[in-house]
């Protein structure tokens, strides 16, 4: 759909969108560093400090609450050899097997030390430019290649010629929410040191050419690094896992993209910072991965570059619930109706409800929303799902 002003410089693609994360919106474009408009993605809604679905262009600033939290969280899709036919009548088999090799979870981590293969991707990443203490070092480590909770999730999936895929969302862990703390933090410091009232303290920021911005661009990089590289090692373990339940099998592709992150990108021959608070890259021929809740529909896109929405989409269905309000509204009932014929954590359903897929908009209503922006590649329905509690 055509984008729609709501909002003083804030254009909006989504057809469902509650005044609330339009006001947020408008409190970002605002600020006197952003450029030209704010984006809003078809899943937009409040988040903090900046809008979940957001995409912000500054100039000579950065906002650290508007990366988020979970820097480099996002989405990573392999595509195998293997179709419908290849798999057992259920997976059920596979759930230990995931389990054991990808923890899941607040605070989770691997109990052995970490393998060569781990060993080698954190030996190349090395270390934040803000010092780790052996504590927290030890955690990074036993992290990496492990899920957090809520929406983070591995799914096998088929698409509409039922070949089968390997879906993984995940983010830089308890590490990267330590480093973007304290530089948010950090920002509400500088905001007061320079006297500047903003009409939300979580829209800190650091000006181009300090040294807390440098110090945080450093820090999120690495954080970036981290998550991207701990989903690729645990799509491969996943498909490994997979590959031995079935007892073959060959990966023929994978997608790997970041849905919260900022970077440097050449606009018109000027330099922006494009943050992205849940939304992914589409430039034209970008591939991407853009999952639906519990249940339903995901999609492999490839981006049209549309420069309305500086050549992003949506990162996914996007929360029409707060978790309390849908723990308070949603039934274990209905949740196990709507993964009727799936293998799932059903024997843990009840702490799983905030994630029922009626906690989000329709991912089908979003796609919809975003036919200029994306091109559908191929559309995948899940039978396999675990997250992390």
């Amino acid at each position: 759909m055509a984008p729609t002003a709501v909002a003083m410089r804030v254009l909006s693609w989504a057809s469902e969108i509650d005044e609330g994360t339009v006001q947020q919106a408008a409190r970002a474009a605002r600020l006197p560093f952003v450029v030209d408009h704010v984006a809003l993605m078809p899943d937009a809604h409040v988040g903090v400090g900046a809008t979940v679905g957001s995409v912000i262009p500054t100039d000579g600033a950065v906002i650290p609450a508007a990366v988020g939290v979970d820097i480099g969280c996002g989405m990573v899709a392999s595509e195998t050899d293997l179709i419908a036919s290849d798999l057992p009548e259920s997976l059920r088999a596979l759930m230990p097997v995931i389990e054991q090799c990808i923890p899941a979870g607040v605070g989770k981590a691997h109990t052995q030390s970490v393998d060569a293969r781990a060993g080698r991707a954190l030996d190349a990443l090395g270390l934040p430019h803000t010092p780790v203490d052996a504590k927290q070092r030890t955690t990074l480590e036993a992290q990496f290649a492990t899920l957090g909770s809520g929406n983070h999730f591995v799914e096998v999936c088929l698409d509409e010629r039922d070949h089968v895929w390997v879906v993984l969302h995940s983010g830089s862990r308890g590490i990267g929410n330590q480093l973007a703390q304290k530089h948010i933090g950090n920002a509400k410091g500088v905001m007061k040191q320079m006297g500047e009232r903003l009409e939300d303290p979580d829209l800190a920021y650091f000006l181009e050419g300090t040294p807390e911005f440098a110090a945080y661009i450093a820090d999120m990089l690495w954080a970036q690094d981290y998550a991207y590289g701990s989903r690729a090692l645990m799509v491969k373990r996943a498909v490994e896992a997979l590959f031995k339940i079935v007892g073959k099998g060959r990966v023929l592709d994978t997608t790997n993209c970041h849905h919260n992150f900022t970077q440097v990108e050449d606009w018109k021959g000027r330099k922006l910072w494009i943050t992205r608070k849940g939304a992914i890259q589409a430039d034209a021929g970008r591939k991407g991965v853009i999952p639906g809740s519990m249940g339903t529909k995901s999609y492999i896109v490839s981006g049209l570059g549309d420069p309305l929405s500086w050549n992003s989409c949506s990162h996914g269905a996007g929360r029409r619930m707060s978790r309390s309000k849908a723990k308070k509204t949603l039934t274990v009932e209905s949740l196990r109706e709507a993964m009727a014929g799936k293998d799932w954590l059903d024997d843990r359903a009840e702490a799983l409800v905030d994630e029922h897929p009626l906690a989000y908009k329709d991912i089908d209503v979003v796609m919809e929303d975003q036919k200029d922006l994306v091109q559908v590649e191929h559309t995948l329905r899940q039978i396999f799902n675990y997250k992390g509690l």
